[in-house]
């Protein structure tokens, strides 16, 4: 009967064990999930707003002042935006009207659901003067657009790093790019890239023949 009683004994204790730690357990579990909700519901700080001069900078290239203006609304996720750069109408533009045209580039990310933290990428490297060789790079030798691709970017095109991914991770230039972008809504573009020159609309790639025609056209009454 002592043997009995024992046995139960060690049985009950093991029960009771259980239930502690099954108690335990639930209470842990729980406690988990409430910081995780915690965590998720917890707004994320916003980045500083940026300067009113910032907002208003594009990248650019050619002549200050230049007669006439082409503006450029692109996605680096855009295949079609990748084919108008790599047939280098943009550079045959620069090359032959110099100091006549201006080529600015504005952010229209609307091709693939990466395309919006590209842009911003592409706006950090402009605050460290590298815009340019940033977005060749992407054009001329990329695909991925993940964020730790772009990252990568920065670094085989010497910028700084830390600061890059400081700039990326912030959300800092997100203002700029969504102004951009709804710039390109309001003037209609269906996609990109989309051009204006000067106060002419262009949807669509346009080729070195029709910008050509439309500069000379603008020159001609200037």
């Amino acid at each position: 009967m002592a043997n009995s009683s024992n046995y139960k004994h060690k049985v009950q204790q093991q029960k009771t064990r259980q239930k502690q730690l099954n108690r335990s357990l639930s209470i842990g579990i729980i406690v988990i999930v409430v910081i995780a909700l915690i965590i998720a519901a917890w707004p994320e700080p916003e980045p500083e707003p940026l300067p009113v001069s910032r907002m208003g900078s594009d990248p650019a290239l050619g002549a200050e002042g230049a007669p006439i203006v082409i503006i450029e609304y692109g996605d680096f996720g855009c295949p079609t935006c990748r084919v108008w750069h790599q047939a280098g109408i943009r550079d045959q533009i620069l090359e032959e009207y110099r100091d006549r045209v201006q080529f600015v580039w504005r952010d229209y990310p609307v091709i693939t659901a990466q395309s919006p933290k590209a842009a911003e990428a592409g706006q950090c490297a402009f605050d460290q003067d590298k815009f340019w060789e940033y977005h060749d790079y992407i054009y001329e030798q990329t695909r991925s657009l993940g964020v730790d691709n772009l990252k990568a970017y920065a670094r085989e095109v010497d910028l700084d790093g830390e600061q890059f991914d400081q700039c990326l991770d912030s959300g800092k230039n997100k203002a700029k790019v969504d102004e951009s972008m709804q710039q390109g809504f309001d003037l209609g573009f269906p996609g990109a890239p989309g051009f204006v020159v000067n106060d002419r609309k262009l949807p669509g790639p346009s080729m070195y023949e029709t910008l050509k025609g439309i500069i000379d056209e603008m020159l001609a009454v200037q």
